[in-house]
């Protein structure tokens, strides 16, 4: 039985130049079922090979797949703006191959079964769980098997949607195979335009804390969120064999470790870098965390700095104590202020958020939660729109009072930069403008740019920082004109 990965040709943000790698949904899910003997397995990837929608689908009909699969696991390529380019394609190619089966899971799909499953009639299945329940129903497919009762799967029986049993989530990310790397175009992959060869990659999955608007509540079972709050991590000898595999095998120079929180067990983070330095694996990296997670790794940062990192990333959000409390972010105003404060003192590059559109934002709370930020000054301000994750506390709110529509939901939209969900307070004008405002203001500061320029940041740092200024104004017309650029 043939399967076709599809990744369908798009754009990326606005401040993120050229930026696109190797889908890791499909990485982890080919891998696994290779493993389990399913050996006819193809990735076409139209947005690195730059094919375009009719060629895709001409191409897909060429191939003539049994399955076809779409999806991803990441944001970082557009938010829910990719889902756009995914339903089309399994409308365009069922029309052309109206025998083909096509699966999909990942971002938003897991976490949305029924609405998919009502909403996109070329669809057929759904996965909610993770590799067993695709090989799962992979395996049925090929043999004709029933469907419906595969824990962590969706289908339809008699045109209704109808969700699998819940599927008890891997707790042993060591026992997966390396990804299939093998499988995609790996020289074409970059990042912010400079970063090349590139990829990112996952170490870890679920996250500890519980933020009421975070978008990876949206890759679980609805029945189930909580499974989002149950931290897996791969082991540092299973991440480092990885790494040793892109850099031997794909000669990969630059990674963006993708984890929601890569830093939450110093003690991890220690020994992945002293493994790496003892391998002497020359890729230089990029990891996110929470204000708490880089603090608790203070100590180590030096040693962090050594094995490669050069940028590290966290999430402002709001400014006051009570704001913190209100989206649960589990941190503090002194530890953002901390966070900064380490990085900078081991040149680390520093790339910050502030978001606004939360109940209660006023303009002048939004303008204090910019000068707050424009005074702990970290080097990269990533200013982000609230959007609301299927199965996050802000979604289940805001679909209780009728203010999100599922089926009204335009994803070119849905991408974190422009503004979709207006409050009390302020509309989505008021806050494209605010939004515009914060970006104009802070890399227009005066020595801002130089401080930066001539800092003893690594080159790639420095290669961000102009990338994201050229997107400034793109990301504008997105805020303030609506624009789509995903």
């Amino acid at each position: 039985m043939q399967i076709l990965f599809l990744t369908p040709k798009s754009g990326a943000w606005a401040t993120h130049g050229k930026h696109l790698g190797p889908d890791q949904l499909y990485a982890q899910w080919a891998s696994y079922i290779r493993e389990k003997g399913h050996k006819d397995l193809e990735v076409l990837d139209c947005k690195a090979l730059e094919i375009e929608t009719d060629e895709m689908v001409e191409q897909v009909k060429q191939k003539n797949p049994d399955v076809l699969v779409l999806g991803d696991m990441l944001h970082s390529y557009g938010g829910f703006a990719i889902l756009h380019y995914f339903n089309q394609a399994a409308k365009l190619i069922k029309e052309v191959l109206p025998n083909i089966k096509i699966i999909v899971g990942g971002l938003w799909y897991s976490s949305m079964p029924v609405f998919t499953l009502e909403s996109n009639p070329a669809i057929d299945y759904v996965v909610m769980g993770e590799e067993e329940a695709f090989c799962d129903l992979v395996s049925a497919i090929e043999k004709s098997e029933e469907i419906t009762d595969i824990a962590g799967v969706s289908s339809r029986v008699d045109g209704k949607a109808v969700m699998g049993p819940h599927r008890a989530l891997n707790t042993d990310l060591d026992k997966l195979p390396l990804p299939a790397y093998d499988l995609f175009p790996m020289e074409k992959y970059v990042g912010h335009t400079h970063w090349k060869p590139f990829v990112e990659m996952v170490t870890s999955r679920g996250c500890p804390s519980a933020c009421t608007f975070c978008y990876e509540w949206d890759q679980y079972d609805p029945r189930h969120p909580e499974d989002f709050l149950k931290w897996r991590a791969k082991s540092p000898e299973r991440v480092i064999e990885e790494l040793e595999l892109l850099h031997k095998e794909y000669g990969v120079k630059v990674v963006v470790i993708q984890d929601d929180n890569f830093n939450v067990d110093p003690e991890r983070v220690e020994k992945f870098c002293r493994l790496k330095l003892e391998k002497e694996n020359p890729i230089k990296w990029v990891s996110l965390g929470r204000a708490i997670d880089w603090v608790n790794c203070e100590e180590i940062l030096p040693l962090m700095k050594e094995a490669g990192l050069f940028t590290g990333v966290f999430g402002i959000e709001v400014t006051t104590a009570s704001e913190l409390k209100r989206i649960a972010k589990g941190i503090t105003i002194e530890q953002i202020k901390k966070t900064i404060e380490i990085l900078r003192k081991n040149n680390i590059a520093i790339v910050a958020d502030i978001m606004m559109g939360f109940d209660g934002d006023t303009e002048a709370i939004i303008k204090d939660r910019f000068e707050f930020t424009d005074v702990v000054d970290p080097d990269i301000l990533w200013v982000g729109y609230v959007t609301p994750a299927p199965n996050s506390p802000i979604w289940r709110q805001r679909i209780k009072t009728g203010e999100i529509d599922p089926s009204k939901i335009d994803f070119l939209q849905w991408d974190f930069l422009h503004p979709v969900m207006a409050t009390e307070h302020l509309s989505l004008e008021d806050y494209g403008r605010l939004g515009s405002w914060c970006m104009r203001e802070f890399f227009s500061k005066p020595g801002r740019i130089q401080r930066i320029m001539t800092s003893n940041f690594d080159i790639l740092a420095k290669l961000c920082f102009q990338d994201v200024m050229k997107g400034v104004t793109k990301w504008e017309e997105g805020a303030v004109k609506g624009e789509k650029h995903v």
